[in-house]
């Protein structure tokens, strides 16, 4: 019987379930997609205005894991693994929403920090890097997560709370963009040589699918800037309707764009590469290693 895995991973702008089955083949591990779900609940909304989650979000939000639970339950899972970032950790009653949905539901909610967030999408990451040096960018709704790896190894990293929607509703804050502007300063150094972005997240992959890149292929900095004017030159519906977004992320690619480039920028990296993977894929990883004797899995999809 092959291994069936569900990733759940509670965003600030989206929560996403994705459910797989793990296929062995040529002796490389592939994830085939069994589903894959994405409910625009923003809780980052009420968050970073309130410091709370709403009681409207809270009841959306509970049948959204009830509707989860049983998609789990239907496709007969044999381990999955519940996190929540930015907006569940900065609320003021998350901790007691999770205790809520553990005691009504069964379900474990685990709220990562910033640190556990990186490392888990730093294994979904990890088989697209080579021997050279380059700075992870991860941007979430609520928080951005920066990576060092030189030759190889990471070698620092950090959260940061500036995210596509904290920046959208204005609440991100002059001192936190200097505190990262200055960490890229201080740790991509001029003898690490040549620089290399790495992007992850939603809204990197839209500008790279607008782009018409081919995958693997790196996207230039120049090429990010056109995108993201083209993408300025549209209105909200536009976006929508001309350029298929979710309307979830037609609001939030700008500024998460600006965030990008912007470290790019700093770091004087002329490209960025784009996997197309994020945390739910660290977490499917983080529980086949949990679940099997692979201590350490090259990340592959499954395209059939």
């Amino acid at each position: 019987m092959k291994l069936k895995l569900a990733a759940i991973d509670i965003g600030s702008n989206a929560i996403r379930l994705q459910v797989s089955t793990v296929l062995e083949l040529n002796k490389k591990i592939l994830f085939k997609k069994l589903e894959y779900v994405r409910f625009p609940l923003r809780l980052g909304h009420d968050v970073f205005a309130s410091n709370r989650i709403s009681k409207a979000s809270i009841e959306k939000f509970k049948k959204l894991m009830k509707a989860y639970k049983l998609l789990l339950e239907l496709y007969e899972v044999d381990d999955y693994m519940f996190c929540a970032t930015s907006a569940m950790r900065d609320s003021e009653n998350g901790k007691i929403l999770a205790k809520q949905v553990m005691e009504e539901l069964g379900i474990k909610i685990n709220i990562i920090d910033g640190r556990l967030e990186a490392e888990l999408i730093n294994k979904a990451i990890a088989s697209y890097l080579h021997n050279e040096t380059y700075l992870h960018i991860d941007v979430g709704g609520g928080s951005t997560e920066l990576n060092l790896f030189v030759k190889g190894k990471k070698i620092n990293s950090r959260s940061f709370n500036i995210g596509s929607v904290r920046v959208l509703e204005h609440h991100d804050s002059p001192e936190v963009w200097d505190s990262m502007k200055k960490w890229v300063k201080d740790y991509v150094k001029k003898e690490f040589g040549k620089v290399t972005a790495v992007g992850t997240g939603g809204n990197i992959s839209k500008i790279f699918e607008l782009a018409k890149k081919k995958p693997g292929q790196a996207l230039s900095f120049k090429k990010v800037k056109e995108t993201k004017r083209m993408i300025e030159s549209h209105t909200l519906e536009q976006r929508i309707y001309e350029l298929q977004m979710n309307p979830d992320r037609a609001d939030v690619i700008i500024p998460a764009s600006d965030i990008y480039m912007k470290v790019m920028e700093w770091a004087k990296a002329k490209s960025i590469l784009v996997p197309d993977v994020g945390l739910k894929d660290g977490i499917l990883l983080h529980l086949l290693e949990k679940n099997t004797k692979h201590k350490k899995i090259e990340f592959k999809h499954s395209r059939f």
